[in-house]
């Protein structure tokens, strides 16, 4: 298991749009846990993005979808009779497209938060700083509608609501590693009770994860049922990072970067005084 924590990669500028999607993400998951069970589970519903939703706007004769909101509840009175709640969503193009922008917003956990919180602000200031603001932004928005798409592809006739910002995060996964291949990220491994620090290419560290995504992703699709990750998802934002970030960069002309080689972060490695990893 390895977890990076920094790369050697200095910004030139405050990336103000990765400290503002961070902060939006964590105002509406803090937001989120403030409100009943009930009504949590209505918000995934309502505001995530159900794949059956887009099968319900396309159908001839479009009809509401009728989800439960929870587990069956007790009716008062004098006979206790169980009772399911439900939730009912209109077959509307607009609310189904309006989902597919918030659910980048929602949040199932806090660790699911951290984490893409974490990889978001590791790897999306430099892209940002790269293609500038509004362009950054434009990326991880369309970076997350083709991650949804995806996803939409794996499981059409999928119920559950997808919430997570992990697809638009991939996306920027995608778009640092065709920019930054080998850019040395600094990586927390963990074998059994070892811990270690080491250097490590960013298309190593990047390339392992994407290819843990594609993997689970398979599984899923064998097994045949809907799985509590949206694999696919990742997958294919980070496919569409990996291809918008040339693109917009250069209709944007963003600066040249020095992807540098292997050899030439080696050489790096040898003209620095490093110490001997400690294990604790």
């Amino acid at each position: 298991m390895f977890f990076p924590f920094h790369d050697d990669n200095p910004t030139r500028r405050t990336p103000v749009v990765t400290f503002g999607l961070i902060a939006v993400n964590t105002i509406a998951f803090l937001w989120s846990t403030q409100l009943p069970t009930l009504e949590r589970h209505e918000l995934n519903l309502t505001h995530g993005f159900i794949p059956a939703r887009i099968g319900q706007v396309t159908a001839a004769q479009p009809a509401p979808l009728v989800l439960p909101a929870g587990p069956p509840m007790r009716r008062p009175g004098p006979i206790a009779e169980p009772v399911q709640p439900l939730v009912r969503l209109p077959a509307s193009a607009t609310a189904v497209a309006m989902s597919l922008l918030t659910c980048m917003f929602l949040h199932g956990g806090l660790w699911h938060l951290i984490g893409n919180m974490w990889f978001l602000w590791l790897f999306g200031n430099n892209v940002e700083d790269h293609l500038g603001p509004l362009p950054f932004i434009a990326v991880y928005l369309v970076g997350g509608l083709a991650a949804s798409a995806c996803h939409w592809l794996s499981e059409p006739s999928s119920t559950v609501p997808v919430i997570g910002a992990s697809g638009a995060v991939a996306t920027t996964l995608g778009a640092y590693l065709v920019t930054w291949p080998w850019a040395r990220v600094h990586t927390l491994v963990f074998l059994f009770i070892f811990i270690t620090i080491i250097d490590v290419p960013a298309v190593v560290v990047l390339g392992v994860w994407f290819l843990g995504q594609l993997m689970s992703g398979h599984q899923a699709l064998q097994a045949g049922q809907a799985q509590g990750v949206a694999w696919w998802a990742h997958v294919g934002g980070f496919i569409a990072g990996m291809g918008m970030m040339p693109i917009v960069g250069r209709l944007v002309g963003a600066p040249k970067v020095h992807r540098g080689t292997p050899a030439h972060m080696l050489r790096r490695r040898r003209n620095e005084r490093v110490e001997d990893a400690e294990w604790w």
